[in-house]
């Protein structure tokens, strides 16, 4: 048996993986699920980032710009999944995961216009009752 260990394979991630259209509205949004708290331990790494926390060593450096753009990536593979949900409650689901993992990073910008596509007030009201900065926005 060959050991895996010493190879350098990229380790594929769940959002680079190709989804063949169509799918239905419910696997969309487990993908989007999936996809976010994949990248969750990436959005709260630079999310962390933000408390002023000195990370000047080049490990750090790299691994913050690994987190980053992992978590740009996995946020935009999911944002291209959820607007193809035809469903509005699964969508709004969906996007509410989203927002969630932004928050996580601390990227109110990209938050903030996904939270205003929410359409289902008690989706609305769950999101609110979790991250009240979104309220005035």
């Amino acid at each position: 048996m060959a050991m895996r260990w010493f190879k350098k394979e990229t380790r594929k991630e769940v959002w680079d993986e190709l989804i063949e259209w169509p799918i239905g509205d419910i696997e969309a949004a487990h993908r989007v699920r999936d996809i976010c708290r994949s990248a969750a331990d990436s959005a709260e790494r630079i999310g962390g980032l933000a408390g002023g926390a000195d990370h000047r060593k080049k490990s750090d450096i790299a691994k913050n710009e690994h987190a980053s753009e992992r978590y740009q990536r996995a946020a935009k593979a999911a944002m291209e999944i959820a607007m193809k949900i035809s469903d509005d409650l699964l969508r709004d689901a969906a996007v509410r995961e989203i927002v969630d993992l932004c928050l996580k990073a601390g990227d109110v910008r990209t938050a903030q216009p996904l939270f205003r596509a929410i359409q289902a007030a008690s989706i609305r009201q769950e999101v609110l009752k979790e991250h009240p900065m979104l309220q005035n926005e």
